[in-house]
C-alpha cells in the first residue's frame, strides 16, 4: 500500500475540519475529464461530510496530454494569494472543457483578482515550484493517474466513480467521529 509523502501540512489547501479524524487528499489535474467527474463527487462529499472530514487538493498536472493543466494549477495557486484558491479551483473545473490561457485570465477577472498582480503571480517561481512540488510528492506517493485519492495517508484503491468512495468515507466518519474537545 502506498503512503502519502509528505503528510498534509501548511503548504496544502484544505477545507473541512482541520481536526477531523478522516483526511482525504486528492491529486488532480484540472484538464483531466476523470478529475472533472471526481469534482462533482467531491462537491457531494463536501455537502454531506464537510464538517466531519478534512479535504486537501494537490496539483498533478499531466502536461503531456493536458496542455493547460499546469497553467490552471498555477492560476489556483495565484488565486490563493488573494484568498480565493477554492473559488478558482471550482471555476476552473466548471470550465475545464474550454480551458485556454485567455479563459483562465477571464476566470481570474470574474473572481475580481487584480489582473496585474495575477499576471505577475503566474510567473512567480515560488508558485511554479509549489505546483512542481505537489506533482513530485504525487510521484513519491505512488500516483500514476488522476484523480488519485489518499485517505488518512493511504492510497485509496477502491472505485471513486460511484457511491463507493462516499460510502467508504461515511463508514470511516462513523468509526472515527470528530471529538467534541
Amino acid at each position: 500500500m502506498k503512503q502519502l509523502t509528505p503528510i498534509v501540512g501548511n503548504q496544502d489547501h484544505s477545507w473541512g475540519n482541520p481536526m477531523a479524524n478522516v483526511e482525504v487528499v486528492e491529486y488532480g489535474d484540472y484538464e483531466c475529464p476523470y478529475c472533472g467527474r471526481a469534482y462533482t463527487i467531491v462537491k457531494r462529499i463536501k455537502s454531506e461530510l464537510g464538517d466531519s472530514i478534512r479535504f486537501v487538493f494537490r496539483n498533478f498536472p499531466l502536461t503531456k496530454i493536458h496542455p493547460h493543466a499546469f497553467m490552471a494549477a498555477l492560476a489556483t495557486e495565484a488565486a490563493s494569494r488573494h484568498g480565493k484558491f477554492w473559488e478558482m479551483h471550482d471555476l476552473v473545473f466548471e470550465n475545464q472543457r474550454r480551458l485556454t490561457d485567455e479563459r483562465i485570465n477571464l476566470l481570474a477577472h470574474q473572481l475580481g483578482l487584480d489582473p496585474d498582480r495575477f499576471k505577475h503571480d503566474l510567473q512567480d517561481a515560488v508558485l511554479i515550484d509549489k505546483v512542481k512540488f505537489d506533482f513530485d510528492s504525487g510521484i513519491r506517493s505512488g500516483v500514476n493517474r488522476t484523480p488519485t485519492f489518499f485517505i488518512n495517508g493511504e492510497k485509496y484503491e477502491g472505485n471513486w466513480d460511484n457511491d463507493q468512495l462516499v460510502e467508504h468515507l461515511r463508514d470511516l466518519v462513523a468509526i472515527y467521529p470528530v471529538s467534541a474537545e
